[in-house]
């Protein structure tokens, strides 16, 4: 496969993966705020914080209120990392790359798209945001699964499930991380019904509130950790994304699980029997925010070493005469 192919399968996947998961930022935030209608405002700034672009925000935005957070996140095409800008992106990618994809994954992709920039031209005003942000994870979930049910299980699909799953692992990571500082206004809160509606609503954010009632009988901050970072079944933990995500990359490359040839397999594989090897207690012990800040950290060099290996223009040596 060409590097450049699989180049534009892996980023198609993983912007798709990203506008889902703004969405669900989003979503819960909206969600949050109907079961707390008093001091919304310090529950949209962070959402800013997560993306680590304050200072754009600032600059074209000033107050981080829901109109302002909605635009800049949802549909703001100067804002690369934006649900329009993503999907534009992910579009790019699959038209040079449309004979490497099925039809059908190619018109769901295309259907989302324009799904999004309709809602982006009606200036913003979207008579039920819940809805809208409902829509796009449901067309996510669509193009995800048409890739899935369509695309042959080679090389090419393989590239689009890591990218897909580590785009998905990190996503997680920060609405956890960003949750975490936000949802208990007092220490009072903790315990009590408030507490569960908000942990609830963060559960809900990645559709695991179901599964994680079907493993514990309660709701607590440790346990939702645990969950969401080490749970080896939920589809959207973390621990679940990374070790599929290294599967991929096995498959890729041809190597042994276990074993490694490149960067990628390497910090990949480290990451992975980390996972493998913590518990709640050593994340507590060390810091839910300095845990997830070291793993983003990880899952960025991942990615650039992917990129390295698979994706980067090498210089061809010239054959010597002897």
């Amino acid at each position: 496969m060409l590097s450049r192919v699989a180049d534009s399968i892996y980023w198609m996947a993983r912007y798709v993966e990203r506008a889902e998961n703004l969405a669900r930022f989003i979503d819960v935030t909206l969600n949050l705020i109907l079961d707390q209608p008093h001091g919304t405002a310090q529950q949209w700034e962070p959402l800013v914080n997560a993306t680590g672009d304050e200072k754009f925000f600032a600059k074209h935005y000033g107050q981080a209120n829901a109109e302002n957070v909605i635009r800049f996140l949802g549909f703001d095409k100067n804002y690369p990392n934006s649900i329009l800008s993503s999907l534009i992106a992910a579009r790019e990618n699959a038209r040079t790359v449309r004979e490497a994809i099925s039809s059908e994954a190619w018109e769901q992709l295309n259907e989302f798209y324009h799904f999004v920039r309709d809602a982006s031209d009606q200036r913003f005003r979207l008579d039920s945001p819940s809805d809208f942000f409902r829509t796009v994870k449901q067309h996510s979930h669509l193009f995800h699964g048409i890739l899935d049910a369509t695309m042959s299980h080679g090389r090419g699909w393989h590239f689009a499930n890591l990218g897909r799953l580590l785009e998905r692992a990190d996503k997680t990571s920060r609405i956890l991380d960003v949750k975490y500082f936000t949802l208990l206004p007092t220490v009072h809160d903790v315990g009590t019904t408030i507490d569960d509606l908000q942990w609830s609503a963060v559960l809900r954010s990645v559709s695991g509130f179901e599964m994680f009632r079907k493993r514990y009988h309660g709701i607590t901050v440790d346990r939702v950790i645990e969950f969401l970072i080490l749970d080896p079944a939920f589809p959207r933990a973390i621990r679940y994304c990374i070790a599929n995500a290294d599967q991929s990359l096995h498959e890729i490359s041809g190597s042994p699980l276990g074993s490694f040839r490149n960067s990628a397999e390497q910090r990949l594989g480290r990451l992975k029997a980390e996972l493998a090897y913590t518990d709640v207690r050593s994340i507590a012990q060390m810091g839910l925010h300095q845990f997830v800040d070291g793993l983003q950290r990880t899952l960025n060099e991942v990615g650039g070493a992917v990129h390295d290996t698979f994706f980067a223009m090498r210089p061809v040596e010239a054959h010597r005469a002897f």
